[in-house]
């Protein structure tokens, strides 16, 4: 009977194992491997702990201190938790697996008489009453919190709530904390599954693995826990079947990159023989995506790695090019497209555009949408463009955009989104896509071209484009409508409301700099007020110096302090502006006698190292500290970016791309953030500081 019970491996075991050093986890592991393989080995040395509440808690001895917590059934065994004996002891006889009465999902609870640090309000309830008076307990049951939690979930206040909900099961904590912000989370109904592990909620923390692949991923990986756990709202999004083109959205650490690397991972296993592209608009980011897939892939790779394609949007268009019209395209660089507009604008004399106008008039208009005519010119929708123009003007500026297309025919060279349109009008007249189904990552900075080649590589299909992206993270491209591009998302949005990388505090500042609902050009809206995170942090530090050299003092400062706490160096991230900043946040680590690597495009991570980078090659990256430094008015929003605005309206989508480089940077840090500035410092500074004032 041992021999077909079901193995089991819990969250807490994963982010238990991490803590161990190198030899100790080889010895935990191989631990594990004995574990599934035979249960009943008797070369095990399993201890009953008598002082557990929860009789099925057993102890194994894994080398002389390391000790190994199980749930032992007639029917199961569940890896709970590893550490020194002691400690191991102490966290069994603190909690017990139970399934819930109200919801039927199997947790893990913390037994409520053992937990002393918990802090509630020693005086009775105000008049005004409690956070969920409205709320009967065979509600709050059905949310997931536990019985014997009711009395300090009826007690609790707005200042307690944040350190309750972290000795709450993870179901309960969000419903509460939405409800606390004036969410109302719908009543789920009791579970059908007869198993409870197999309960949505329960998915999120109990994994049953089948095979020693699985276990293998698990104890391989164990940082990464995404690899076995997923939240319902993610799992839903992954594994439900669409009717056309959807977007799963959220704001920065809810695992949206998440949710595409499984999607594709689920379209690989149950589609036999689909070609699958994983996507995304950047070489960084598409190589994490292709690390992380390949992770979660495990030893299928060999399988079904020769089904998907990993790439950028624009490296994947180029291939196709060349396989499709047999030819090498030759693309228009951006020194030869200023030199080809300073001629065309001098060859019309009787104009008094600015040369920053033109090349941005023809970047988002006239190239980007592919304009070749006068007609087609004068008619556009000049979404986002708010100099107003007369015919007259747009008939002049429409001749130098002539001497201009006139002139790259003659050079012999393509834009990239001359490229993309081509092919965009080839593949709707193609019986055989070269793709079954199309994954993009980051979507909210895909340029038009690149909507329009991915609607005609999904050809109206279903299920055939699946987005994820943040409009709150847009960077690199002015809004566009995506509809008008036929990917028309409306009805099929989703947004994920938990946030598992950011602590609550460091959340609650960043989310200040954006607005609290974002609007897509289609008048989809993302609402970022309903957004949680399950854990409490430390206070973002905000220091604004009268000079570089005291900034870099303050940092250093700070940084000494995170490694004291024990925060290993590639734990570190440095972010600023630009390139010009960069010296500036070494000398910080230098001071702090911490070593460094300044991160290219290739992203490459040292061991013994932070990372010092510019804001724009944060995406895809997240670090335990993070220091923004160099936060001066000059520097952000950049100077430069806002003198070469054309007009009111570049000058609008500057300030807010700025916004949301900042917003990015912020929201790479995990527990501890540091702001600074020397001199003058941003205004987007400002911001920050009297949001918290308010809070």
């Amino acid at each position: 009977m041992m021999a077909c019970m079901h193995f089991l491996i819990a969250d807490t075991f994963t982010t238990s194992l991490v803590r161990l050093t190198s030899d100790e986890q080889k010895s935990v592991k191989t631990a594990a491997f004995d574990l599934q393989l035979n249960p009943a080995n008797p070369g095990f040395s399993f201890h009953r702990l008598d002082r557990a509440r929860d009789k099925h808690f057993w102890s194994v001895r894994v080398g002389r201190d390391i000790r190994l917590i199980v749930h032992r059934t007639d029917e199961s065994l569940l890896l709970c938790y590893v550490d020194h004996h002691d400690k191991a002891y102490e966290w069994a006889e603190k909690r017990r697996l139970e399934t819930h009465p109200g919801t039927g999902a199997a947790q893990m609870v913390e037994i409520r008489e053992r937990v002393e640090e918990i802090r509630v309000p020693a005086a009775p309830v105000p008049a005004k009453g409690g956070l969920f008076d409205a709320w009967k307990d065979a509600e709050l049951l059905a949310f997931g919190v536990p019985r014997e939690w009711l009395a300090d979930v009826r007690a609790v206040d707005e200042d307690s709530l944040l350190e309750l909900a972290g000795h709450l099961p993870q179901e309960a904590a969000e419903t509460l904390l939405e409800l606390a912000t004036g969410g109302q989370p719908p009543m789920p109904g009791m579970a059908s599954h007869a198993d409870p592990f197999l309960h949505p909620d329960a998915q999120r923390r109990f994994r049953m693995l089948t095979d020693a692949d699985e276990l293998r991923a698990a104890l391989d990986y164990p940082w990464e826990k995404w690899i076995l756990f997923l939240h319902p709202a993610q799992r839903q999004a992954v594994e439900r079947d669409y009717n056309g083109p959807v977007r799963i959205s959220g704001s920065a650490g809810t695992g949206k990159t998440i949710v595409a690397l499984h999607r594709v991972n689920q379209l690989l296993r149950q589609k036999e023989d689909a070609l699958v592209l994983l996507t995304t608009f950047s070489e960084p980011l598409a190589k994490t995506l292709k690390n992380k897939l390949y992770c979660l892939l495990r030893d299928d790779r060999p399988r079904l790695a020769d089904r998907v394609m990993v790439s950028t949007l624009d490296a994947v268009a180029l291939r196709l090019y060349q396989y499709r019209f047999k030819e090498q395209p030759v693309l228009l660089d951006e020194e030869s497209l200023r030199e080809v507009m300073r001629e065309a604008s001098s060859a019309i004399p009787e104009h008094k555009f600015q040369l920053s106008f033109l090349l941005s008039e023809w970047r988002e208009l006239v190239d980007a949408w592919q304009l070749d005519h006068w007609e087609a010119y004068r008619d556009v929708k000049r979404l986002g463009r708010k100099t107003r123009l007369s015919e007259a003007q747009r008939q002049t500026i429409w001749r130098i955009f002539e001497h201009v297309n006139a002139r790259i025919e003659t050079l012999g060279v393509m834009s990239m989104a001359g490229i993309l349109t081509r092919l965009s009008r080839h593949f709707p007249v193609q019986d055989k896509m070269p793709y079954d189904y199309i994954v993009v990552d980051e979507a909210q900075d895909l340029s038009i071209a690149q909507m329009r080649f991915l609607a005609a590589l999904g050809h109206h299909r279903n299920d055939a484009l699946f987005f994820t992206g943040d409009i709150g993270q847009r960077i690199f491209q002015p809004a566009f409508s995506w509809k008008a591009l036929g990917v028309d998302i409306r009805g099929r949005s989703r947004t994920l409301t938990v946030n598992y990388r950011t602590s609550h505090q460091i959340r609650a500042l960043a989310d200040r700099l954006l607005n609290p609902e974002i609007s897509d050009a289609d008048g989809n809206i993302e609402r970022r007020s309903g957004t949680v995170s399950l854990f409490n942090g430390v206070e973002p530090l905000i220091r604004m110096e009268k000079t570089p050299k005291a900034e870099i003092a303050a940092a250093a400062d700070w940084l000494k302090a995170q490694i004291a706490a024990g925060i290993r160096p590639r734990e570190i991230g440095v972010f600023v502006r630009s390139e010009q900043e960069i010296e500036r946040a070494k000398q910080a680590l230098e001071a702090a006698g911490i070593p460094c690597v300044v991160l290219d495009e290739r992203i490459l991570l040292q061991d013994n190292a932070a990372s010092v980078s510019s804001m724009h090659l944060a995406k895809g990256l997240e670090f335990r500290a993070v220091a923004v430094m160099a936060c001066d008015e000059d520097v952000l929003p950049s100077s430069g970016r806002l003198a070469s605005a054309a007009d009111e309206s570049d000058l609008h989508e500057v300030q807010e791309t700025e916004r949301h480089l900042f917003y990015v940077a912020c929201t790479r840090a995990r527990d501890a953030l540091f702001i600074s500035s020397a001199g003058r410092h941003s205004e987007f500074l400002d911001d920050l500081v009297h949001a918290r004032d308010l809070m």
